[in-house]
């Protein structure tokens, strides 16, 4: 379900045949935005940029950024001269707020394809160099037709551990094998060799400043798994992230004595427990010690078992309906 913040724009927003389980129409202040959903579960927020009080003061969508999860978040801006110059737009990426548009068009496109940092990347400016100032309207316009017209369709799923072995290779190898028989699949480590081990002809691995140009020659495949480890670059590229948690004793302790705030990071991203041997009540009891939602609760896997049902399960939650 989604939730809609209108205000000048609020006819163009009734209109447009999602499914909304709250909406509120105005002019508020950044602070009652962010204390009415800020613990309230939603799939997607449409956001009229006149709905912020002061808005053209870059320091209230600041605030935003830093309370809200930005990724399900949609900006509909105006048309003013402010709000659509290249300085404003460079300085919502730099805030992680990549889906913005000015039509209905653009907002139901990002609502069903959301914007990584690789899609808006053309339209961040950099201190030190120099960026032609571009029309308000053309650079608007161009976020839209740079993800229909040249943009990669597909997914790029990035696998990430958080607790130290947590079986990223190995689950993108499995991801891969099973995906593999009903869809056109590519799969992608950075900064490491593993893949050497798996034998897998077409794994490819490489470095981090070569992976934007390995992800470029799969552009006709359905769906990129990508082993990112601890490269930026390859994150930025990944349109989803599953960052993976051995909850053992140990290696939870582990992780949050090396780095404390982690799990707190994790808030409204994709956790994957694997290798997990939780219970349904043991996983509440994480979530809520955590403070972060499981997406997904996976066993420990056999590699060599020619159908998972786990995986199966797993990977149908994805959105990869084909797998049975």
């Amino acid at each position: 379900m989604n939730v809609i913040v209108s205000n000048k724009y609020q006819l163009m927003l009734e209109n447009l045949g999602i499914d909304v389980i709250k909406s509120m129409n105005g002019e508020f202040e950044v602070d009652e935005i962010i204390s009415t959903f800020q613990n309230f579960f939603y799939q997607r927020m449409i956001l009229d940029i006149t709905a912020i009080k002061n808005y053209k003061d870059i320091r209230n969508l600041q605030k935003l950024s830093i309370s809200l999860p930005m990724e399900k978040v949609i900006l509909l801006l105006d048309d003013t001269e402010e709000s659509t110059s290249p300085s404003y737009l460079s300085k919502l990426i730099s805030m992680g707020i990549y889906n913005f548009t000015r039509n209905v068009d653009g907002i139901q496109y990002l609502y069903n394809h959301p914007n990584s940092y690789r899609d808006v990347a053309q339209f961040h400016q950099l201190e030190e160099v120099a960026v032609v100032p571009q029309a308000p309207t053309q650079v608007t316009q161009n976020v839209i037709v740079q993800n229909v017209g040249s943009g990669y369709s597909g997914r790029i799923i990035g696998v990430k551990n958080i607790t130290k072995n947590s079986g990223a290779t190995t689950l993108v190898y499995m991801m891969y094998n099973e995906l593999s028989k009903y869809y056109n699949v590519a799969a992608i480590e950075v900064d490491k060799t593993d893949f050497t081990y798996l034998k897998v002809p077409g794994f490819v691995s490489t470095v981090s400043g070569n992976v934007s140009a390995e992800v470029s020659k799969y552009r006709d495949c359905d769906a990129i798994i990508v082993d990112v480890n601890n490269s930026v670059q390859a994150e930025g590229l990944c349109n989803e992230i599953l960052y993976l948690i051995e909850p053992s004793v140990i290696k939870l302790n582990r992780l949050t004595m090396i780095t404390p705030q982690v799990l707190r990071s994790l808030k409204d991203k994709r956790v994957v427990l694997n290798k997990s041997l939780l219970s349904s009540k043991d996983v509440l009891d994480f979530e809520y010690e955590a403070r972060v939602k499981v997406f997904y609760n996976l066993p420990p896997l056999d590699e060599r078992e020619k159908r998972n049902a786990p995986l199966v399960e797993f990977l149908n939650k994805l959105g990869f309906d084909r797998v049975r």
